[in-house]
């Protein structure tokens, strides 16, 4: 890759007078040595998974396996059509997409790791419900998702992405800070314009822990993906609008190295602190620890 921070993105497309998107198109080219309708119609390919999920857990059971979690995004989908939202339209559907797709992953169904399973939810959320409200084309949101991929790609090299190294705020923060970027990008911001609205998400989800109940991707994981799906949402708009992260967003993200390397490891996805530690976290722990042993215990 020619770059590696953020800054080198944005000083590139400046330059060369394009996008994120095709920026990261041409790069995979030339790692890969593929063609660019190769490389294109792979992530076509997940794009469709994402729509797929998305259907599925709008019109499907997605009680998961624990039986912990399943049906959100229906009722979010469902509450919507009440017309008496709190955050708004855009911001509901964008949630309710996001919960869905969390619940597919949850149910074992199939999703699009972006950039984790525990994070699945944020960028089809926006997505989907962006191209939903704006009319945009198939191609379009695939040009969005390689614009999402390179800031993932900057973000996994100077900091990291799982939760069991860096806790929540390194999965689920940095699928806001891609949706969030990638948003920009769709919506025909700079790419000066989307890089800030990466250091706009993070600083929102810095020290973000990461602490499952019974150590499955559900609680407080699903709710966490629509909530991100917001704070996508919101990051965006403000950059947008001109509203600039006044520490560099490749700074952000050293931070999030930094504060993630800190991060006690009952914090990161340990299921030892916490939400999982609380005593209803440890209620459930045991109920599904007795249920599971009851069922090996059939004969």
């Amino acid at each position: 890759m020619r770059f590696s921070h953020l800054h080198e993105i944005s000083a590139i497309c400046a330059e060369e007078s394009t996008t994120i998107g095709r920026l990261m198109i041409l790069e995979q080219v030339q790692e890969t040595n593929s063609t660019e309708e190769e490389i294109f119609r792979q992530m076509s390919d997940y794009y469709e998974v994402m729509k797929e999920a998305v259907h599925r857990g709008q019109t499907q059971d997605t009680v998961s396996r624990s039986g912990l979690t399943g049906g959100d995004g229906k009722r979010l989908a469902e509450y919507l059509r009440t017309g008496e939202t709190c955050s708004g339209d855009a911001s509901a559907l964008a949630m309710a997409y996001a919960l869905s797709v969390s619940e597919v992953n949850a149910s074992m169904g199939r999703i699009v790791a972006t950039p984790t399973a525990g994070s699945c939810g944020v960028i089809p959320g926006v997505f989907i419900s962006a191209q939903e409200r704006f009319g945009w084309d198939d191609e379009h949101m695939v040009h969005g998702l390689f614009a999402a991929g390179a800031i993932g790609y900057v973000i996994a090299n100077n900091s990291f992405i799982s939760g069991a190294e860096g806790g929540c705020q390194a999965e689920i923060g940095s699928a806001i800070g891609m949706a969030a970027g990638a948003m920009v990008e769709l919506r025909g911001g700079t790419p000066e314009q989307a890089v800030h609205a990466v250091g706009l998400a993070l600083k929102n989800t810095l020290g973000l822990i990461c602490d499952p109940v019974a150590g499955l991707v559900e609680i407080p994981c699903i709710v966490r993906n629509g909530l991100g799906a917001v704070t996508a949402l919101a990051a965006a708009d403000m950059a947008l609008a001109g509203v600039r992260s006044a520490i560099p967003s490749d700074e952000v993200i050293d931070v999030m190295l930094e504060v993630g390397s800190a991060m006690p490891s009952k914090h990161r996805e340990t299921a030892k602190g916490g939400l999982a530690q609380t005593p209803t976290g440890k209620r459930l722990t045991e109920s599904l620890t007795r249920n599971t042993s009851v069922k090996k215990d059939k004969p």
